[in-house]
């Protein structure tokens, strides 16, 4: 920077701008001095502060090495008295789930034993159903083969009868028919044979007459020949020219009436078979109608008997189907009671696994009581067991044969239940006597009017004090009552 307070001595010789210039340059070259010192002394202060920033960060890491080394001796120290304890306590808890696990695999082969006795009577009990079930569809089956059955033989029979009856039929018609052919034939020979008879005699009545005609003709043939051949000269020399046109003509004519006559007699027997053709197709016509009477006939009673086993089949397929219906009806409830039954088994050994948590050692070891009954107390039970039983719900318990176990295992709960109210209740009892006793001893202590009016302890009256005749009798403790549960299924079933 330049100095402040120093003036150089002005230059001789030298205008006013040009001393202004110079100054300015000077002062140029100050600044560019000054900012060079600056950018050096800048540069030299960035050096020293990153070299102190890397000095310091060689020591914070040195510092933290040893800082980090004593904490990891500390740690390590503390680390091995925790796995020590860790040890201890870990081979506790060993021993403690080594003794759980032994007494969870008991509970696991006794549970598995119940569970096993319980599935086989549960299986037992569907195995039971299934053939109550199999044994029904078979009745149902037997019963719709013998409808079926019935059905067929009565359709065969009537099928048999129709066959049989439409053969007859035919039969008869066959032989009808041949009869009328019969018939017919000998009907048209005899009218051929009148035919011809009867033309026989029209032909010789026509030559008799046409005999009788020529003689009697031929005399005036004669004369009119006689004429005609004198016209014929007169004629044939006038028309000469015209008689080889009617000799052409004539022979034309001849040839026309020869056809004419073979014409008519072929229209003749034409008109002869159209009248037999029409005799017979009249009478085929009255057969056939005859014919389709009957048939029609049959017909109508063929589509009666049609409609009627129509009708049956109709009544056999709705019955069936009704059938079918109901028994998927009835199969759908019975899945839907068995879903049931099988619910409630699941929630009944879901139960039965809670109150296994509920267990004792002792109820975990021994489940089930030895029975108190005497032989032959127990071969009575046993005899009333074997009983057929009459009432309904006695003889719904023998399906339930299998929970005999259950309802002793259940019974002691309940008796012990019972037997721990009773206990509860006599406790109770005991209890309610002292807080009296208590009571009656901290009236006869403290002196107010109210406990000299009542009986006090200090007041003692012929060698007897008032409390002993003021206080009742301790009850006794009643003994909780055992009853065998198979003295009680007898009579409550």
């Amino acid at each position: 920077m330049p100095r402040k307070g120093h003036k150089g001595p002005a230059m001789p010789g030298l205008s006013e701008e040009e001393r202004l210039l110079l100054m300015q340059q000077k002062l140029l070259v100050a600044e560019e001095q000054s900012k060079k010192k600056e950018d050096v002394l800048r540069q030299f202060l960035k050096d020293k502060l990153a070299k102190e920033e890397h000095n310091s960060t060689i020591n914070t890491n040195r510092i933290n090495m040893q800082w980090r080394q004593l904490l990891r001796e500390a740690k390590t120290k503390e680390l091995r008295r925790d796995i020590e304890i860790l040890s201890q306590t870990f081979e506790r808890v060993v021993d403690c789930k080594d003794h759980v696990i032994q007494v969870l695999a008991k509970d696991l082969s006794e549970a598995e034993a119940q569970h096993a006795h319980a599935l086989r009577s549960h299986l037992h009990n569907i195995d039971q159903l299934l053939q109550v079930q199999r044994c029904r569809l078979c009745y149902l089956e037997e019963d719709y083969n013998t409808e079926l059955e019935a059905l067929k033989k009565e359709f065969e029979t009537e099928r048999r009868m129709i066959v049989e009856q439409h053969v007859q039929e035919s039969r008869y018609l066959e032989d009808v028919m041949l009869a009328m052919e019969q018939n017919f034939g000998e009907s048209d020979y005899e009218a051929r044979l009148e035919f011809q008879s009867t033309r026989d005699d029209i032909k010789n009545k026509n030559l008799e007459e046409k005999h009788y005609l020529r003689v009697q003709l031929e005399g005036t043939v004669e004369e009119l020949w006689r004429r005609f051949q004198q016209e014929l000269k007169s004629y044939t020399e006038a028309t000469e020219d015209r008689k080889v046109a009617f000799t052409a003509l004539k022979q034309k004519d001849e040839k026309s009436s020869q056809e004419i006559e073979a014409q008519m007699r072929k229209l003749q027997k034409i008109q002869d078979s159209i009248s037999v053709l029409k005799g017979r197709l009249a009478a085929h016509l009255r057969d056939s109608e005859e014919r389709n009477r009957c048939l029609r006939e049959e017909k109508e009673v063929m589509l009666k008997q049609l409609q009627k086993l129509k009708s049956q089949m109709s009544q056999a397929r709705a019955q069936a189907r009704s059938n079918l219906a109901k028994l998927t009806l009835d199969s759908s409830a019975t899945l839907k009671e068995l879903n049931r039954v099988e619910k409630k088994a699941a929630r009944i050994l879901r139960l039965a696994e809670m109150c296994r948590k509920l267990e004792t050692e002792e109820e975990k070891v021994l489940p089930f009581y030895t029975s108190l009954l005497s032989a032959a107390e127990q071969q009575e039970a046993q005899q009333v067991l074997w009983e057929k039983p009459t009432e309904p719900l006695a003889q719904a318990m023998q399906d339930y044969a299998g929970l005999e176990r259950f309802w002793q295992r259940y019974n002691k709960v309940r008796l012990e239940q019972l037997a721990l109210e009773q206990e509860q209740a006599a406790l109770d009892q005991d209890n309610e006597r002292l807080r009296l006793l208590l009571r009656q001893y901290l009236t006869g202590v403290s002196v107010s009017e109210e406990a000299l009016s009542q009986p006090n302890t200090l007041l003692i009256l012929n060698q007897q004090s008032s409390r002993s005749s003021a206080l009742p009798a301790p009850a006794p403790r009643p003994r909780p009552c055992v009853i065998e549960a198979a003295h009680i299924a007898p009579h409550l079933l």
